[in-house]
Order: structure tokens, then C-alpha cells, then sequence
């Protein structure tokens, strides 16, 4: 795999691998991350970037939550907390704070900011792509990991749509 800060001027394209539930993060062809669903039955994903290796699982109220672990030392990273109409925030466990939101009805486009306003990264779902600014001043390991995280919280959102297309009909 190779770093995210490669792909700052460049950009980065998921894409679902044949015949499973699995992701790929790629630059240029180049893997930069994975985005992995363990199992059918679970609803965990575990990312890996050259940076970490991380698992995401659904929590709180009906599950529109989630929380970040390490995978190696299973402790708790950050949590997210859903809020009305796509946004939420995800907040680390040494207090820096993310705020994600959702625009847009036939092209989504999913934002992460900081708390400022900033914006850090911008994924476009139906293109499948990520914009990283130039001026993104984060560690590259926490940058990784938003990027992976803001795509099982797309994926999330994916599922849970889905979910309640077939309940109402």
C-alpha cells in the first residue's frame, strides 16, 4: 500500500472488488486502503491503510452510530454520533472533533470538516472518488483513517436506505 499524502494533488478512487463486500482505495492503481466486511452476519468493516489498521462497528440508538477500535489493542479510538439529515460527529478520544454531512439528493456528496468549518475531505458517491485540499494540516495517519471512515459511514448510509426501501414495501 502506499501513503494518502501521495494522492493529495492526484486524487482517490474507491472500487468494490468483484464478487464481494469488499472495498479498495486506490491511487493511480496503487492501493493506498482496504475496506473490509468480515462476515454476513456481522456489521463490522475493518479498514487498513499503510497507517493502521482499524475496526468500525455500528453502536447506539437502532445502531446509527458507530465507533472506531484499533484493531491490534481493541481500544476505542472515537465514537460518531448521528444527527438528523446525514450529519453527525465523530469525536476522538483525545477531544478533536470531525463533523460529516451529507449534500445533495442524486449526486451526494459527503463532507468531512473540522471543527472550523475547514473542509478536510470531500467524497463523491457517484463517481466514487475523494478530494483531499492542499491544505489539509492533519497527520497523515488521522487523514487515512477519516478517509476510510467516512466511506463505511456512506456505505452505512447505503445500507440503511436500503433497509428501509424494503420494510416499506
Amino acid at each position: 500500500m502506499i501513503p494518502v499524502s501521495s494522492a493529495i494533488s492526484v486524487g482517490l478512487t474507491w472500487s468494490k472488488l468483484p464478487h464481494s463486500p469488499n472495498y479498495e482505495l486506490t491511487q493511480s492503481g496503487e492501493v493506498v486502503g482496504a475496506l473490509r466486511h468480515p462476515g454476513i452476519l456481522s456489521s463490522n468493516f475493518v479498514a487498513e491503510t499503510p497507517d493502521g489498521r482499524w475496526t468500525f462497528r455500528r453502536s447506539g440508538f437502532y445502531g446509527t452510530g458507530a465507533e472506531i477500535v484499533d484493531s491490534v489493542s481493541e481500544e476505542p479510538i472515537a465514537t460518531f454520533k448521528s444527527a438528523w439529515g446525514g450529519r453527525g460527529i465523530l469525536t476522538f478520544a483525545d477531544g478533536q472533533a470531525f463533523h460529516l454531512e451529507c449534500k445533495g439528493w442524486w449526486h451526494p456528496v459527503w463532507s468531512v470538516l473540522a471543527e472550523s468549518g475547514e473542509p478536510i475531505l470531500r467524497i463523491h458517491t457517484r463517481e466514487k472518488t475523494v478530494d483531499l485540499p492542499t491544505t489539509t494540516a492533519l497527520p497523515e495517519s488521522r487523514l487515512s483513517l477519516l478517509i476510510m471512515f467516512a466511506w463505511y459511514r456512506v456505505l452505512q448510509a447505503q445500507e440503511d436506505a436500503s433497509a428501509a426501501a424494503m420494510i416499506a414495501s
